[in-house]
């Protein structure tokens, strides 16, 4: 039987920073990314969590890249997952597309 989680503080934190709105951003949260599990993103726009196995680990491992370093993942207003190659931080630490400030 296969678990399913459903991953939202992704979603809403990359949401939320997308949006833009005039008040003051918030915070940076890293993700908590396990070693022994998984993360997808469906066809239908949806998020899950799954634990990982070992009986199909060299299935699982066919076709994997890794992710490089200085990529961005955010969601669209249309709800698509889209990423972005390069740096995301300004001199200063600061997110380069946050929002505008007074």
């Amino acid at each position: 039987m296969k678990t399913k989680l459903i991953v939202t503080i992704t979603a809403a934190t990359i949401t939320s920073a997308v949006a833009g709105t005039a008040f003051a951003a918030p915070e940076p949260t890293p993700w908590v990314l396990a070693p022994d599990m998984a993360y997808g993103y469906t066809r239908d726009s949806k998020t899950f969590a799954y634990k990982l196995g070992t009986s199909n680990a060299r299935e699982f491992w066919k076709g994997a890249k890794k992710v490089p370093k200085d990529t961005l993942f955010f969601i669209g207003a249309n709800g698509q997952l889209y990423m972005r190659q390069g740096p995301f931080l300004d001199d200063d630490g600061s997110f380069k597309f946050g929002p505008d400030q007074p």
